[in-house]
């Protein structure tokens, strides 16, 4: 279970980190900023059908450039240019635009993710939203940080709704639950079970999402399909910001190939509204516990072993 840990000063290790994240986040967003909009952006479709652009591969380059520069030992994961080994125990793990969509036509909500694992534990993470000059940054166990352009951070702190029927419930895309991994008809219910639940719904996805919840402006934010590079740092700063990030099973995973995170009070809420999508799985898979279903980062599909 994600819980917020006691605030207090990060190790040496994870505030050091922590500083090159911030300072690299702002220089990719920066480089993002520069083919906002631009008539010359060009779009190209990745083998997995999504959009790709030079931004992503420049706001990567950099995101890369900066973190491997200053922690050469570290291991580096991102979406477009894949993993690199390391040997020092630490991972970063980054989505330069999480929500290309968003960004090839002109609206601000797209992020830049740069989150930071050891020994496979997340210890901090930074969500841009670089068009908005917005940002919300956190080191495990100290807390969360919300930043509006020049002006100092605050803390981050999520909502104090306790139902659903109060919640403002967001997702990337809500179509996307007829594409969740254990099949068309379950993720079609648990949209339904979960709008009609809610009292407010709406798209305001990706990246965004998750810091409306952190900054308690939003309650819930569902994904029924998640990459880690989509999940690492906001694990973390929801968490920090005193919400719950897990899996639809209520695991604790970035791995999982889904997510939801909330203020807490209502995840258990949530997550009785995407039961009946899990149980389904459950019975797919023959069984098998949920701590066995893990998520194939290469290939994005849910596999049972037991």
């Amino acid at each position: 279970m994600s819980t917020m840990s006691t605030t207090s000063a990060p190790a040496p290790p994870v505030t050091a980190r922590l500083a090159a994240a911030i300072a690299a986040a702002r220089l990719a967003g920066a480089e993002t900023l520069r083919w906002f909009g631009a008539a010359a952006l060009v779009v190209d479709t990745k083998a997995d059908q999504s959009p790709v652009t030079q931004a992503d591969r420049a706001a990567e380059a950099i995101l890369r450039r900066e973190l491997l520069g200053g922690f050469p030992d570290d291991a580096f994961l991102g979406e477009e240019t894949g993993a690199t080994a390391g040997r020092s125990g630490y991972e970063w793990i980054v989505d330069p635009i999480d929500g290309t969509k968003s960004f090839i036509r002109g609206v601000p909500l797209y992020a830049t993710l740069v989150g930071c694992r050891h020994e496979g534990r997340g210890i901090l993470g930074v969500i841009a939203i670089p068009a908005l000059d917005e940002m919300v940054h956190a080191a495990r166990g100290g807390g969360a940080w919300h930043t509006r352009g020049a002006a100092e951070p605050v803390v981050a702190r999520v909502s104090s709704r306790t139902t659903l029927r109060e919640a403002l419930v967001c997702s990337s895309d809500f179509t996307s639950f007829a594409r969740w991994s254990g099949g068309r008809t379950a993720g079609v219910a648990a949209r339904e079970r979960l709008e009609e639940a809610s009292g407010v719904v709406r798209t305001w996805g990706d990246g965004y999402g998750y810091l409306l919840v952190a900054t308690g402006r939003g309650d819930v934010m569902v994904d029924a399909l998640l990459n880690a590079w989509d999940a690492a740092a906001v694990d973390v700063v929801v968490t920090e910001a005193g919400g719950r990030f897990t899996d639809w099973s209520g695991r604790d995973s970035i791995e999982s190939g889904n997510g939801v995170a909330s203020n807490s009070r209502v995840h258990a809420e949530a997550l009785r509204m995407l039961s009946g999508a899990m149980m389904w799985l459950l019975l797919l898979c023959g069984g098998c516990a949920f701590p066995d279903v893990n998520h194939d980062r290469a290939n994005h599909r849910i596999s049972c072993s037991e």
